[in-house]
């Protein structure tokens, strides 16, 4: 059996991601090494407290020689527009989690509303990441 393990989002800045998703997200780091032999790579990792089977890393948009300037331009232009990825967040009140992330500053693209699958509302990390926030709802077998 295949289970997801880790997925990845990029970051402009990764000490301002780690801050976000730690800070204000309240999420747990999971692994933050640097590898010297690789130009000082770093493989930086969060997750939700408590779920230890799926981790997002925060990459840093590389350069040459793994993207080429204009790559690199690309994945910066499409993370403006929040289409470089989504995180899909769930909660049990999508409504409470809106109101205690406002608080601490994030700053919300759409704001929480029914929808057939559940309550839903939008907003982004500091690299323009789009990232959903759900309280799902139980839908009726047919």
């Amino acid at each position: 059996m295949m289970k997801i393990a880790t997925t990845q989002v990029w970051v402009h800045d990764q000490d301002e991601a780690l801050a976000f998703y730690t800070q204000k997200l309240g999420m747990e780091i999971r692994e933050d090494v640097t590898v010297a032999e690789m130009g000082n790579f770093r493989w930086l990792t969060v997750a939700p407290v408590g779920q230890t089977d799926v981790s997002i890393v925060l990459m840093a948009i590389p350069g040459p020689p793994m993207m080429d300037p204009e790559t690199t331009a690309q994945v910066r232009d499409l993370m403006a527009k929040g289409f470089a990825g989504t995180v899909f967040l769930t909660t049990d009140d999508c409504q409470q989690s809106y109101d205690r992330l406002r608080a601490l500053g994030v700053e919300f693209t759409e704001a929480p509303e029914q929808r057939p699958y559940g309550i839903d509302a939008g907003f982004r990390d500091p690299s323009g990441n789009s990232i959903r926030l759900t309280q799902v709802m139980e839908l009726a077998s047919s």
